[in-house]
């Protein structure tokens, strides 16, 4: 089977920990991504001095974009790190997620024009975490300790010959596991920058790809991802973004202003 060319980014801020589990994980994989940019929200020197560790041996090129630390500004970042990427497929994650090792094979596998794909989460609870990063464990299944929501570590990829097409934008979408193309992702000029703190900014850009009869499919039983516990982040600018999302949805816009053309 031909896979498509693909490129891994993922969103980080000051967890260099959890970073060092995700990137295991990436050497770990059946498939390892064309190449890995980390878009990084304004860290410290902690995350630079391992990116550089990995970088020395990695087997594909580990990009590391930076800004300076204004508080969340993912959206921006994030369009920074897209904007580089030089391959037509975009697998994006979170930094604070381990990957089964079939994750990026399964995104790849169910990649198809026109199509978005999004999956789902195992959680790995705060009371493992100093166990989890003392070990380093990158390797979960259904009977492992220290995770909750164990029915999403099963996978099954023929039951995705079953998966139906989503025309509307799921509450289950989550940005910590999503992929669609690049050219699809530049139609709509990308994450919306007015968009700031914590929230919302997957489901916003998402929206407007149903705006332009981008369509979406779930992953379930495959792309299996474990989420890192963590402190939730502060929603006080979760009013404002919500009525962003609720302009695109009912205006159905399909570009915005400030988005990623600023890096093209």
């Amino acid at each position: 089977m031909s896979y498509p060319s693909c490129t891994l980014i993922t969103p980080t801020y000051n967890w260099p920990e959890a970073l060092e589990l995700l990137l295991l994980s990436i050497l770990n994989q059946t498939i390892i991504p064309n190449e890995v940019i980390i878009a990084d929200d304004g860290s410290n020197e902690n995350t630079k001095e391992l990116i550089k560790k990995f970088q020395s041996t990695f087997p594909v090129p580990l990009i590391h974009i930076w800004h300076e630390d204004n508080k969340n500004q993912k959206p921006k970042i994030m369009n920074k790190g897209i904007a580089a990427a030089k391959y037509d497929y975009i697998i994006e994650i979170d930094g604070d997620i381990i990957m089964n090792k079939y994750f990026i094979e399964d995104h790849l596998s169910f990649a198809e024009k026109g199509i978005y794909l999004y999956g789902s989460r195992v959680n790995i609870q705060e009371n493992f975490l100093p166990e989890l990063f003392s070990k380093k464990n990158i390797h979960f299944n259904f009977f492992s300790k220290g995770i909750k929501k164990r029915a999403r570590t099963i996978r099954i990829p023929y039951l995705m010959n079953f998966a139906k097409i989503t025309t509307e934008r799921s509450s289950k979408l989550r940005g910590c596991n999503m992929s669609f193309w690049k050219s699809d992702f530049i139609k709509i000029n990308g994450f919306n920058e007015n968009l700031v703190g914590w929230g919302i900014d997957d489901s916003e850009m998402i929206q407007r790809l149903h705006n332009i009869e981008i369509n979406g499919k779930r992953l379930k039983n495959t792309a299996i991802a474990y989420h890192i516990y963590h402190k939730e982040q502060s929603r006080s600018q979760l009013d404002i973004n919500d009525e962003i999302l609720k302009q695109t949805t009912e205006n159905k816009l399909t570009f915005i202003e400030k988005g990623i053309n600023q890096y093209l």
